[in-house]
């Protein structure tokens, strides 16, 4: 491992889960608010394939507004739930430059960026997903669970670079979630198609899951992952 990770704020103390073998891939994957990256290593170690390396950083603790200013790991500042809420459209922007900052990290250490999905859970997902669509490298994919897309009125502009218009999304929703009601997934999947190729966009929905991950999606994961990120 070569590059200075000190030069990556959120690198500096990310949960890496490295490859079995020589890495050839990566999967950078953002935990939820409130969480950290220690609960995300630990569930996709159980569907970690030997040449990919897995990378969970941990958000700044900030104080969140729909939490009553608490001081908590949030990837951004949130006001509410709903896609008509008001948006913290600077602290989007910022924490996804420091997203794109691990990719160039990854790429400077010889992956190159069709070798790297970035994913996450609920606001880690909403951060994902808007990295990936308004980065200047092509990326081989995008997992992004339990969410809907932040600053979506900004879409399609906002990806006019159309470097990652032919990415690959997988998008994941419980269909009992309480706090992120699957008809918002639902309504940033139809966005979505609008941003990118609409035969590349998946939307899969688990009856009886609340605002959490299981098993059967796990295993869709890891067939994206290994789909989009095959040994070579």
């Amino acid at each position: 491992m070569c590059g200075n990770n000190m030069s990556v704020p959120l690198l500096a103390d990310a949960v890496t889960v490295s490859g079995a073998e020589r890495e050839t891939a990566a999967v950078i994957f953002l935990h939820g608010l409130g969480d950290t990256g220690h609960s995300w290593a630990d569930a996709l170690s159980s569907i970690r394939l030997p040449y990919v390396k897995y990378i969970c950083p941990h958000a700044p603790r900030i104080p969140v507004t729909l939490n009553m200013k608490m001081v908590m790991p949030s990837w951004f500042d949130l006001m509410g739930l709903t896609p008509d809420a008001p948006e913290d459209e600077a602290g989007i922007k910022k924490a996804a430059e420091n997203i794109k900052a691990i990719i160039e990290h990854e790429m400077k250490n010889g992956i190159p960026p069709n070798r790297i999905i970035l994913g996450g859970f609920s606001q880690g997902g909403a951060l994902s997903l808007y990295t990936a669509l308004t980065c200047q490298h092509q990326l081989a994919g995008i997992v992004a669970l339990s969410f809907c897309l932040p600053l979506h009125k900004a879409f399609p502009q906002a990806a006019n670079n159309g470097v990652n218009k032919d990415i690959a999304i997988l998008q994941c929703h419980g269909e009992m979630d309480p706090m992120i009601p699957v008809r918002f997934g639902a309504l940033t999947a139809e966005k979505l198609k609008s941003v990118v190729t609409p035969t590349k966009v998946q939307f899969k929905t688990y009856p009886g899951v609340m605002h959490s991950s299981c098993p059967q999606e796990m295993m869709a994961v890891k067939e994206f992952i290994e789909k989009l990120l095959p040994r070579i």
